[in-house]
């Protein structure tokens, strides 16, 4: 069966932090398969811009909004602000997420309360704020981590927490949005090259040795999986944990 040129022509995205990364890579994707795409940023309008215009000169549209994922009305604003500029909302990819990584018994509370701020209630007031806006078809994907599945270094155990959250929030939403018609799943990456665990970086030091393809994964690799969701082809998955790790946790 041959592939479908621009399935998602007519959709419109909505990527929370896709200036950067992985997030950068799949607004991209998104908008190569056809789609109209939102990103948000919280610290770089410059970079976020260059993402718009990539995604402008490949001969799509994009727009890029300004919004702490650990700032509620940020969030929900960033969602009506994409319904207003292209019509609605067809799929909402949540990938914004920070990692602050010390030993359980150091860890400032200060810095867990922002990871859950960003990595869960944002995630949470993404899904609520989009989910009134979308229809039969709509597509909600969440980008966990590998961690949840193995634990491969310390000093995660916050963040490990946080994906660990969403896990199961992705689980239990199927029950609620199946009916409407919109898809719900977890893309789970593991060590691939960003800003925030380069392929260089000292955490590659400690998972590289378990990679059974030998190499870290790059932002499109994961890209490519979650355009596979965002897709018409993906209607019948939903609730399904997916990772994608070069086999480190098989």
């Amino acid at each position: 069966m041959a592939a479908i040129s621009n399935p998602l022509s007519g959709k419109v995205a909505l990527v929370t932090g896709g200036s950067r990364s992985i997030g950068a890579a799949i607004a991209k994707r998104l908008a190569a398969d056809g789609a109209l795409v939102a990103l948000t940023y919280s610290a770089s309008a410059e970079r976020a811009n260059k993402v718009v215009l990539e995604i402008e000169a490949a001969g799509g549209k994009a727009i890029a909004i300004e919004a702490d994922a650990g700032v509620p009305a940020a969030v929900r604003a960033a969602v009506t602000r994409t319904v207003e500029a292209f019509g609605g909302l067809d799929v909402l990819v949540n990938n914004a997420g920070i990692a602050v990584n010390a030993p359980i018994e150091d860890y400032r509370f200060e810095d867990y309360e922002r990871m859950i701020a960003v990595n869960v209630t944002g995630v949470f007031v993404a899904t609520q704020e989009a989910v009134r806006h979308m229809k039969p078809g709509g597509r909600i994907i969440y980008i966990g981590s590998s961690m949840t599945r193995y634990a491969a270094f310390p000093t995660a155990s916050v963040y490990t927490l946080t994906k660990g959250a969403i896990t199961g929030f992705n689980r239990s939403l199927v029950r609620d949005l199946g009916p409407k018609g919109i898809t719900v799943n977890t893309v789970h990456p593991g060590p691939t090259d960003t800003d925030m665990n380069p392929a260089d970086g000292a955490v590659a030091a400690i998972v590289g040795p378990g990679m059974a393809i030998g190499r870290y994964g790059q932002p499109v690799e994961i890209a490519s999986l979650v355009a596979y969701l965002a897709s018409p082809e993906a209607a019948f998955i939903t609730g399904a944990d997916i990772v994608a790790d070069g086999g480190l946790t098989a």
